[in-house]
């Protein structure tokens, strides 16, 4: 007895507890599709209430006039002719009011047409790949929450576990046009905000597209379940007036400049151990140990270990070949255009050397490239 009355406790607190904790409709959001999804929403919701309202006082209504004390006797009544074409007719006409609002946003929604701005948006294991048609800009967004706090040895920050690296970065007042695919799996790009979710799926290419009313900083989250790190795939995007994006171009083809001449200059560094230990590592926890694990180790059946095995330790070719360019059939993706040469000697050099593998070898940029010609 203790244990229902318990039970019934928590079924009646529960949604209370929840509701201090996480809004009670759906947002609102920033563009014009998501005020005519908010709407769509609400205006199906009134007339759910109604619906309930109605049917749920006639039963009240029924169960207390109509009850046996008071005398009342049941009608003997069966296929009524007029009580079949009632109950077929008025919700079907309920279900056209509620199916052409519906109908006209959903169109709205599938309309990508006429867009200023065109981004091709890939998905994979687990980082988002933005590339901007005919602005020559593109990069990798990546999950930046500190392991300390995913491993829970540290408080939990504010963004936690939306937050990354590089956002996609977009324009005020401007059409953008997505287009979505996937390297490996079903990934799915969802801003709330935006009323934007749709499919990365790999061998297709799925359309979507936003207008962003007002500059800031929206977040969102991978919503398909893609692997063991699903929830480690987060959406960042930063809006900017037109006059700072145009200056945010300009910034990141700069930069792409600069990084290319460091590149080439990278190929002429011969980099001591220490150096490429350290940069290699800072390497490692950002974009393998969600695989391998930060020890090694790997996961068991999954991921495979790096401590002692026939990669880390074997040939070096051997190795750049895996990390250069992936393994078919399985998660380990090709990293040849994801980093450096200077970035990729350092990593490999330090799974070449961590965790006891103590190989003594080092990998120069020079030998990377070299590599992959």
């Amino acid at each position: 007895m203790k244990q229902l009355l318990y039970c019934l406790l928590a079924l009646l607190y529960t949604p209370n507890l929840l509701a201090t904790d996480m809004p009670l409709n759906m947002t609102k959001g920033v563009t014009e599709i998501s005020g005519r999804v908010f709407g769509l929403h609400m205006t199906i919701f009134y007339i759910c209430c109604a619906i309930g309202v109605v049917v749920f006082g006639v039963m009240i209504y029924s169960i207390i006039n109509h009850r046996r004390s008071k005398g009342a006797v049941a009608s003997n009544f069966h296929e009524s002719t007029k009580v079949e074409i009632a109950w077929t007719i008025i919700p079907f006409v309920i279900l056209i009011i509620m199916a052409i609002p519906a109908t006209k946003t959903l169109i709205a929604m599938e309309d990508p047409s006429d867009a200023d701005l065109t981004i091709k948006i890939t998905g994979s294991q687990w980082k988002w790949h933005y590339s901007y048609f005919d602005k020559d800009i593109e990069f990798y967004s990546l999950l930046t929450t500190p392991r300390e706090q995913i491993e829970g040895t540290e408080s939990k920050g504010e963004h936690y576990l939306l937050e990354v690296d590089k956002p996609l970065v977009l324009p005020v007042n401007k059409k953008v046009r997505f287009l979505m695919t996937s390297e490996d799996v079903i990934h799915s790009w969802w801003v709330p905000a935006f009323a934007v979710k749709k499919d990365a799926n790999p061998g297709f290419i799925n359309e979507a597209w936003t207008r962003i009313d007002k500059p800031g900083t929206y977040r969102g989250q991978c919503a398909e379940l893609c692997g063991k790190d699903h929830g480690f795939m987060p959406i960042v995007v930063e809006v900017l007036s037109e006059a700072d994006f145009d200056i945010w171009v300009e910034e990141q083809k700069q930069q792409a400049n600069t990084a290319a001449a460091q590149a080439e200059a990278a190929l002429g560094q011969t980099l001591s151990m220490e150096e490429l230990m350290q940069q290699g590592e800072q390497i490692y926890m950002a974009r393998c140990a969600a695989c391998h694990q930060p020890n090694g180790m790997g996961l068991q059946g999954v991921f495979p270990a790096l401590k002692a095995s026939p990669v880390a330790t074997g040939p070096i070719d051997a190795h750049l070949e895996i990390v250069l360019h992936g393994t078919a059939g399985t998660a380990m993706q090709a990293f040849a255009n994801q980093l450096s040469a200077q970035e990729l000697a350092a990593v490999i050099t330090y799974e070449r050397n961590a965790w006891g593998n103590n190989t003594g070898d080092t990998v120069q940029a020079a030998d990377v490239n070299q590599h992959g010609k």
